[in-house]
């Protein structure tokens, strides 16, 4: 069973929910994103509809879902969800760019990649600092100095920062300098990570596994929402299937499945579903007209010299073409770009260190 708080609800509220439903037996898991707070019951189903939870104060309705993602499944009648990270909104009603280098290598490189994700009409800069890689002698990303780097692109450029964690160990430290933490497609399943993040007050990217299913992936976002915290994305990269054209198979049919399952809002990533720049942006117009509600995708300012994915990173003289394909598949879809909202919020307790 889903109890989905009213907008005026307190956490008294909640708490009041969560000992009433101890009191009958059952367990209660309250989970809050920035527009809504839910609540997931376990314990049998006829001795929580008898204690009378659609009476409490602050309750907007009680429903029974039979998924075993209970916080983050798709409550009838319902809104899908709007994740805001720093003042840029992500969810329906807006196709939001995320867009930055795949790796921070320079304090220089990395400026101007973001003034291209500017340029593009991007709301939020990516760029990793932890680089999981296949093998252990490629470049593993410069660390806490990456994120400094990042800290100090924010300050100039307005861009809030998305970047990758990759350890228990190193989630406060990330989330001292990100403005959302990301979960990559080879951590999806890190369930200590998972409920990590959940618990470090930031919105977070979730990137489908590339041997997952959507109910895989569904499931590890409940690991995250079971910590408390809602603002999750989920982000389709492509999966790996028989296919050696393109790096992974995008799973485009995959953004209107989760849409109709869960309340969370979905993106694409196009450069990491084909590991090709010239499939980018037509990827990127296939993601908008399914429906996403953003598109993350790399860019450099030499991908040639990239020491993280070039042949996938886009140039500088790809900008315009990325801006107008996003911009108007998403008039055609009826939803705008959020761009210039960039800035806007600040998380806080930020460290901006120079580099």
């Amino acid at each position: 069973m889903l109890v989905v708080m009213s907008g005026d609800a307190t956490q008294a509220d909640a708490r009041e929910i969560v000992a009433l439903v101890e009191s009958a037996g059952g367990e209660a898991f309250v989970s809050r994103g920035g527009n809504r707070t839910v609540v997931g019951l376990v314990g049998e189903a006829e001795r929580l509809d008898a204690i009378g939870l659609h009476r409490m104060r602050g309750v907007e309705r009680v429903a029974r879902t039979s998924e075993r993602y209970r916080l983050v499944s798709r409550v009838p009648g319902t809104d899908r969800s709007v994740v805001e990270v720093a003042g840029v909104p992500i969810g329906p009603g807006t196709v939001t760019l995320i867009a930055g280098p795949c790796a921070v290598e320079t304090p220089e490189q990395t400026l101007e990649a973001a003034r291209l994700a500017r340029a593009a009409g991007a709301g939020l800069l990516r760029g990793g600092a932890y680089k999981p890689r296949t093998s252990p002698y490629a470049f593993q990303g410069l660390g806490e100095r990456g994120l400094r780097i990042l800290a100090d692109v924010r300050e100039e450029t307005g861009l809030p920062v998305v970047t990758e964690v990759l350890s228990v160990c190193d989630v406060e430290t990330v989330a001292g300098y990100a403005d959302m933490l990301q979960i990559g497609t080879r951590n999806m399943q890190n369930f200590p990570l998972l409920q990590a993040v959940g618990e470090a007050g930031r919105p977070v990217l979730l990137k489908r596994g590339m041997h997952a299913t959507v109910e895989e992936w569904l499931m590890a976002a409940e690991y995250i929402a079971q910590r408390g915290n809602l603002d999750i994305v989920l982000c389709e990269r492509g999966i790996r299937t028989f296919e050696t054209a393109t790096r992974n198979t995008l799973d485009i049919s995959a953004v209107p499945v989760v849409q109709r399952l869960s309340q969370l809002p979905v993106i694409v990533d196009p450069s990491h579903s084909a590991g090709r720049r010239d499939l980018v942006v037509p990827l990127s117009r296939a993601a908008v007209a399914a429906g996403a509600d953003g598109v993350i995708a790399d860019l450099h300012p030499r991908p040639e010299a990239a020491l993280c994915d070039g042949p996938q990173a886009l140039s500088g003289e790809d900008v315009p073409e990325l801006a107008r394909a996003i911009g108007d598949a998403a008039r055609l879809m009826g939803r705008r770009t959020p761009g210039g909202l960039a800035g806007r919020g600040t998380p806080g307790d930020r460290r901006l260190v120079a580099v």
